[in-house]
């Protein structure tokens, strides 16, 4: 943890892989591993997660798509803490799968540790964050189509995960970055419809 208490992304993904058991890893034990005080680094989980090769398990996009969701209308409605179903809390995948995709992770998001540092905050402040928030929300709602398009959702997660990290660590550039993110995914929905 940084002086001010907040997880940097590698705290994220250290949480990741410390999260489960030995042959399992459940939505419930990630977020006794990361918190459930904080919710922009819950937020990062599902992104990190659909960004990785995890994805490729038929309904995880989808998975990860209630989560982000469930996340999003909790940070929307000024909540601190997340509440999860326990039906949901009990998902996972193999621990094993998990500590591939915490590999494949690694260097992409330590590059963007380096680079993120507080600067036009404003863009993590209510009520411009809404817009963030809202567009993962639409990328929510959207993702069980999007998941037949494997290389739109990886590109759409990476977007959520732009702005979850950008809110967490106070950057509004990486918050302009995931809005361009966001283009991209567009773009790529419609080349591959």
């Amino acid at each position: 943890m940084n002086q001010q208490n907040t997880p940097s992304l590698t705290d994220v993904l250290d949480g990741l892989e410390k999260a489960g058991d030995d042959e399992n890893v459940t939505i419930g034990q990630i977020l006794d591993e990361v918190g459930d005080r904080s919710l922009a680094p819950i937020l990062l989980v599902p992104a990190l997660i659909t960004a990785s090769p995890i994805s490729g398990i038929p309904g995880v996009p989808t998975l990860t798509g209630i989560i982000v969701g469930l996340i999003v209308v909790q940070m929307l409605m000024g909540r601190d803490t997340l509440w999860v179903p326990q039906g949901l809390a009990k998902r996972g995948v193999s621990r094993q799968k998990m500590g591939k995709a915490v590999a494949f992770l690694r260097k992409p998001v330590g590059w963007l540790d380096g680079l993120m540092k507080p600067r036009m905050s404003w863009l993590a402040e209510r009520p411009w964050n809404y817009v963030a928030l809202l567009i993962c929300l639409a990328i929510a709602i959207t993702t069980p189509v999007m998941e037949l398009l494997p290389m739109a959702i990886s590109i759409a997660a990476v977007a959520i995960g732009l702005f979850a990290a950008g809110l967490l660590m106070r950057d509004g550039l990486v918050i302009l970055i995931g809005y361009g993110v966001v283009g991209l995914t567009i773009y790529t929905v419609m080349t591959l419809l």
